[in-house]
C-alpha cells in the first residue's frame, strides 16, 4: 500500500517537473535573458570582483549589528544550495534519468541564475523594516505586489515554504549514512541532529553564515580535490563520457547493467527538478535569506546568487556527475546516496568514515538554512505564535522521516519544491520591469 502511495506521488513530480516545470524554467528563464542581455554572463566579472571585495566588508558596531554583512548572509544562503543535493540528488537524476540528465541541469542553471537574481532583488526590494532593526522579505511580500486581488496567495506561498523548511531528506540521509557506516544506534543519532539543528537556527543568519561558511569552504577544496584526481586517473574514458552525455540528453539511454533505461521525459524531469532543488532555482527559500543582509543596493546583494549557483551547480554538481560516470558507478544496482561514496571509494580508503562526515557537513548547512527560511514563513503566517508552532511541527517531521527511505522524502521535497515554484516564477514574471539587470 505504501508502495503504491509513493509510486502515486512519484508520477506526479515527474509529471509537475517534466511538464509545467520544464515549461515553467525554461520559458521565464528564456525571456529574463534575453530581457537582461544575458547578464549572467554579460556582468560576471563585476560579480565576481564584487564577490572577492564582500570579504573586505567589517561588520558594524551598535545599534546595526544585528544585520547580517553581505558574504554572511551569502554564506548562508549558499548552505542550502550545496549541500546533499550536490552528491545525492544529482546521482540519483543520472541513477534514474541517465548521463542526458547533465545537460538539463546546466541549461536550468544558467537560466536558473537569472531567475534567482531576480527573485532576490524583487525580495529585497520590497522587504519591511521590523521594530529591531531587522528586515523580512521574500516571495511573500513581492507577491502581494504581483497579485494585489488575491490576498491569499502570500499565505499559501508561506505555507507551502513551511513544509519546504523542514528538509527531511538531507535529515533521513545524513542519519541513514552515519547509522550505516559507524553503527550507531538510529533513534540517538536523530536526536543527537536535532539538538544541533536547534541550536544553531536560534542563531539567525549570523550564526547560519558563519556555520556554512567554514563547512562549506572546507567540503569544497576537499571534494574538488579528490574528484580532480579521480578524473585525472580517467582521462582516456572522458571523450566517450561527454559523447555520451550529449547523445542521450534529448533522446534517452537504454538499458545497461543496473541501470533500467530512460526517455527524453524522465532525463528532463530528472535534471530539472534536481538542478532546481540543489541550485534553489524558482523555490523562494534564497531570497528571504538574502534580505536578511545590511546592504542598501539588491542588485548586489543579488548578484552574488549568480555566484552561488556557478560553485554549486556547474562546479560541484558537474563534478559528481562526472565522477560517477567516470567511475561506471552510475549502472550499479545500489542506494542513490551510496553512489559518490562507492566511486570515491574505487581510489581513496576509509571512504566509509570520510562520507558520514562530507553528508553531516553539507547537510547540516542546508537543514539550518532551510529551516531559518521556515521560521520565517511561520512568523509570517502567525506573527505570535507561528515560530513556537513551527519548532514542533519541524521536530516532529525530522523524527518521523528519519526511519523512512531517503527516496520518499526527496519525492516530497521535489513536489512541495515544484509547487512554490509554480506560484514564484509568474509573480517575478509579472515583476520584471521593476527589477534592474546592470551592476552599479
Amino acid at each position: 500500500m505504501f508502495e503504491l502511495a509513493f509510486d502515486f506521488l512519484e508520477e506526479i513530480n515527474d509529471f509537475l517537473w517534466g511538464y509545467i516545470g520544464a515549461f515553467l524554467i525554461l520559458s521565464i528563464g528564456l525571456f529574463f535573458t534575453v530581457k537582461s542581455r544575458i547578464m549572467q554572463l554579460r556582468e560576471f566579472p563585476k560579480i565576481f570582483g564584487y564577490f572577492i571585495k564582500c570579504f573586505e566588508i567589517k561588520k558594524e558596531k551598535g545599534p546595526k549589528s544585528t544585520l547580517p554583512t553581505p558574504i554572511k548572509a551569502f554564506f548562508a544562503s549558499l548552505g542550502g544550495c550545496v549541500g546533499i543535493g550536490n552528491l545525492v540528488a544529482v546521482a540519483i537524476a543520472v541513477q534514474v534519468g541517465g548521463p542526458g540528465a547533465l545537460v538539463w541541469v546546466w541549461i536550468v542553471a544558467f537560466l536558473g541564475m537569472i531567475l534567482k537574481y531576480s527573485e532576490i532583488y524583487l525580495g529585497i526590494k520590497y522587504r519591511k523594516q521590523n521594530p529591531d532593526g531587522t528586515y523580512s522579505g521574500g516571495p511573500m511580500f513581492f507577491l502581494s505586489k504581483a497579485f494585489p486581488k488575491l490576498p491569499w496567495v502570500p499565505y499559501l506561498m508561506a505555507s507551502l515554504l513551511c513544509i519546504y523548511g523542514v528538509e527531511i531528506f538531507m535529515f533521513a540521509t545524513i542519519k541513514e549514512s552515519l547509522v550505516i557506516n559507524w553503527s550507531l544506534p538510529p533513534l540517538w543519532v536523530s536526536l543527537g541532529l536535532l539538538a544541533l539543528i536547534l541550536f544553531s537556527v536560534r542563531g539567525g543568519v549570523q550564526r547560519i553564515g558563519n556555520i556554512s561558511g567554514i563547512m562549506i569552504s572546507v567540503f569544497i577544496v576537499v571534494y574538488l580535490g579528490m574528484t580532480g584526481w579521480v578524473l585525472w586517473q580517467n582521462l582516456d574514458v572522458i571523450p566517450e563520457m561527454f559523447f555520451l552525455i550529449f547523445s542521450t540528453a534529448f533522446t534517452g539511454h537504454a538499458a545497461v547493467g543496473g541501470f533500467a533505461g530512460s526517455t527524453l521525459l524522465i532525463a528532463m524531469s530528472k535534471g530539472i527538478s534536481s538542478a532546481c532543488y540543489s541550485g534553489d532555482v524558482g523555490i523562494g527559500y534564497a531570497s528571504i535569506i538574502h534580505s536578511e543582509a545590511k546592504t542598501d543596493s539588491p542588485e548586489k546583494q543579488a548578484s552574488l546568487s549568480i555566484a552561488g549557483i556557478f560553485l554549486d551547480t556547474f562546479v560541484v554538481c558537474t563534478c559528481t556527475i562526472l565522477l560517477l560516470l567516470s567511475t561506471g558507478v552510475w549502472t550499479m544496482p545500489i542506494e542513490g546516496s551510496l553512489l559518490v561514496q562507492t566511486a570515491l571509494g574505487k581510489y581513496f580508503p576509509y571512504m566509509n568514515i570520510f562520507m558520514p562526515i562530507f553528508l553531516f557537513a553539507l547537510g547540516f548547512s542546508t537543514i539550518i538554512a532551510y529551516m531559518f527560511a521556515g521560521l520565517k514563513s511561520a512568523r509570517f503566517i502567525f506573527p505570535t505564535y507561528g515560530e513556537k508552532a513551527y519548532y514542533v511541527f519541524a521536530t516532529a517531521s525530522f523524527m518521523i522521516f528519519s526511519f523512512f527511505d531517503a527516496r520518499y522524502a526527496l519525492t516530497v521535497m521535489y513536489i512541495s519544491g515544484g509547487l512554490l515554484m509554480t506560484i514564484n516564477l509568474p509573480a517575478i514574471l509579472k515583476l520584471w520591469r521593476s527589477v534592474v539587470f546592470d551592476i552599479r
